[in-house]
């Protein structure tokens, strides 16, 4: 008898199970996190232990070469994870993640990641969706960065950052956000960034207002041939 009601138990328990609760709560190998702007959540060279989740605010993700130069490989929103390098048998952190603004963030250790994948469906699929989503993101920046003007791609990081699309309406970007990072994440020149900036204002597709919002017509560079 006990052989046939234990997989019901168990699968009462996981159609229970509520992914968005794990992420929302700490316990065994989970613990939340607060990094004021600025701060580093992780270093280049560190050890690869944990993934982490991010509930509210903006991190920077960037990369140092031999060289010593920085580079910008993304900026990540509330609903992100990052540092998952950790599951794939990455012994040093590749990068650098630091938050933009206050930050407020959950650090999943590597272990307790691992066994919620492999026991828990619902956290498995939104992982793997996540990722899935953020692996069709790389490939369009590739596209973008091989195909498209430096003035395209600087209105999609543009409409990246506002999050255009989730919200549906203008949001405000990361406050102060230096133009010298979004040269970096364009690939192009300050210069070249500031002389868009100054176009995009001009034509209203952006305005500054305590910081820069975007606005939706700003589409109209990213479609027009």
């Amino acid at each position: 008898m006990a052989s046939i009601m234990t997989p019901v138990a168990v699968s009462k328990e996981t159609r229970n199970f509520n992914p968005h609760t794990f992420l929302a709560t700490i316990g065994i190998g989970r613990k939340a996190m607060l990094f004021p702007k600025k701060q580093n959540i992780f270093t280049q060279g560190d050890p690869a232990d944990a993934v982490f989740y991010l509930h509210t605010g903006k991190v920077r993700l960037t990369v140092v070469s031999k060289t010593g130069k920085e580079a910008t490989i993304g900026i990540l929103s509330d609903g992100s994870f990052f540092g998952e390098g950790s599951l794939a048998g990455q012994a040093l952190r590749m990068g650098s993640a630091t938050a933009m603004t206050d930050c407020a963030v959950l650090r999943i250790e590597k272990t307790a990641m691992m066994q919620a994948l492999h026991r828990e469906h619902t956290v498995s699929d939104l992982f793997v969706t996540y990722l899935l989503a953020r692996n069709i993101r790389y490939e369009e920046d590739l596209v973008d960065q091989l195909f498209n003007s430096s003035e395209k791609r600087l209105a999609r990081v543009l409409l990246m950052l506002a999050r255009f699309g989730k919200e549906g309406v203008p949001q405000t970007v990361v406050p102060k956000i230096s133009q010298e990072t979004l040269a970096e994440m364009v690939g192009t020149t300050r210069s070249r960034v500031s002389f868009f900036m100054n176009r995009f204002r001009k034509l209203g597709f952006i305005h500054y207002n305590g910081g820069l919002q975007v606005h939706s017509s700003l589409l109209h560079i990213v479609l027009h041939d």
